[in-house]
């Protein structure tokens, strides 16, 4: 069967579709970035619309790469971003925001992430967010790399914006979130965005999961990344620089996992018992 993208509605009502593409490791290489804007695109041309960048990313490169691939189709492309800490003051995050539009090559960004908290303080960079929105360079902001005590923290400084999303690493291997941020977030109506959802590529060959996979002629990172789209409100941002690849990583949607296979899964990878540090790469 063709594989048909879950959804994932943001806070204002608009939906996108769970399996989004990374570029994370883009532009950092001349020689590689034809195959990556193909990749991009054939992500888009399968429906993979959300598109997660940042000025961080080899020095805007990835936003160049980015740009590239969206040229002519912007209309058809959520597009993520996100202003280092050390930018975040409230004139710093308008101009990297207006930096990060050159590069992208468009007149606005969907989602203007903090990409983890740094010494400015949040009000500045959260006012700096509701001016951009309200110029029409931004549609939406949110944050990068928040535990639930900075969210609940953000919460009372943004009172009554409210950030469209948290970035954070999520994966099999990494499961942290699920003993508080990730129920907390469901509640709150928060989306999550799952970075690095196979581990930098450790997931890709692991036994259980190709043992998994072959009951639903699969492979282990497409199990690995089905696993994320039974999460409500999760939006997973593989990176890969091969169109083949992204196809791979679509047909992931196509596998239906059984209460077996997740059992499997919490034996082989078991979810929190306690409270952890946010994990970061």
């Amino acid at each position: 069967m063709k594989a048909e993208l879950p959804a994932v509605t943001l806070p204002g009502g608009r939906q996108v579709p769970a399996l989004g593409l990374g570029t994370w490791h883009m532009g950092e290489r001349r020689a590689s970035a034809a195959d990556e804007v193909a990749s991009l695109r054939t992500g888009l041309d399968l429906g993979m619309t959300v598109i997660d960048t940042a000025e961080m990313y080899a020095d805007g490169g990835a936003e160049i790469v980015t740009g590239e691939a969206i040229d002519g189709r912007r209309d058809e492309v959520f597009v993520v971003s996100k202003v280092l800490p050390s930018n975040a003051s409230r004139r710093g995050t308008i101009a990297a925001c207006e930096a990060s539009l050159q590069r992208l090559r468009t007149d606005r960004i969907d989602l203007y992430l903090l990409h983890w908290r740094g010494h400015h303080p949040l009000a500045e960079t959260v006012a700096a967010f509701e001016t951009l929105k309200q110029q029409g360079k931004i549609r939406g902001w949110g944050v990068s790399n928040f535990d639930q005590d900075d969210m609940e923290e953000l919460l009372e400084v943004a009172e009554p914006a409210r950030p469209a999303a948290n970035q954070v690493l999520y994966n099999l291997a990494r499961r942290g979130i699920e003993f508080d941020l990730l129920r907390w977030s469901q509640v709150q109506g928060i989306p999550l965005m799952a970075y690095s959802p196979l581990d930098e590529g450790r997931l890709v060959g692991h036994p259980v999961l190709a043992k998994i996979g072959r009951l639903h002629d699969a492979s282990a990172a497409q199990v690995a990344l089905a696993f994320l789209l039974t999460r409500q409100g999760t939006i997973a941002i593989p990176k890969s620089g091969s169109p083949e690849r992204v196809r791979e990583n679509f047909r992931a949607a196509e596998i239906r996992l059984t209460a077996e296979d997740l059992q499997l899964l919490d034996e082989t990878f078991p979810p929190p018992t306690r409270k952890r540090p946010l994990e970061m790469i």
